[in-house]
């Protein structure tokens, strides 16, 4: 004996696909998390994770403070003044000695963390709070930093600290 068979759907197919149809999403609503968890949690990728600064922003004598590794991290653009006057500092007259080349790769932009080396405080590198040496000031204990971000006078006894960085174009600097 033989079938007939219809071109339109019957009741049976159409419950099969709303069944197969509840499955799939069913099974892509547990198999989300499961693949979502194995992702890195964001503050482990911001804890290390290199961070890009465009230097277009910056003018000559302009500061930029970014935030890598939950540090403030301070990037000048120098002035020739102010490069000047890092390169004339006699190292062996600074506590802890460094010329200006050893800590820059172009004299024109200087990358230093910006956590004072005496108890963490932040200095300050606005014009008019920039200390004795043109460079940074911090308030708490009274350290004054040059425009090469080296310790000249005050309780610090350390420079401010060079993080990795380097520079991927004349615009683009990456910083970790």
């Amino acid at each position: 004996m033989a079938t007939a068979t219809t071109a339109e759907p019957t009741r049976r197919d159409m419950l099969f696909i709303a069944t197969g149809a509840a499955a799939a999403v069913g099974a892509g609503s547990v198999a989300w998390p499961l693949i979502s968890q194995m992702n890195p949690d964001a503050s482990t990728i911001a804890a290390g994770a290199p961070i890009e600064v465009d230097l277009k922003a910056i003018p000559e004598g302009g500061i930029v403070t970014v935030k890598w590794r939950g540090k403030p991290i301070f990037v000048r653009h120098r002035t020739k003044k102010e490069i000047e006057e890092a390169e004339k500092a006699a190292p062996g007259d600074l506590p802890d000695p460094q010329t200006d080349a050893q800590r820059v790769k172009k004299p024109e932009w200087l990358v230093v963390i910006g956590v004072c080396t005496h108890l963490g405080c932040i200095p300050l590198g606005t014009q008019g709070s920039r200390g004795e040496y043109d460079g940074w000031f911090c308030p708490c204990h009274g350290s004054h930093y040059d425009t090469s971000g080296r310790i000249r006078k005050g309780p610090a006894p350390k420079n401010l600290e060079v993080p990795a960085y380097a520079f991927t174009s004349d615009t683009r600097l990456t910083i970790g």
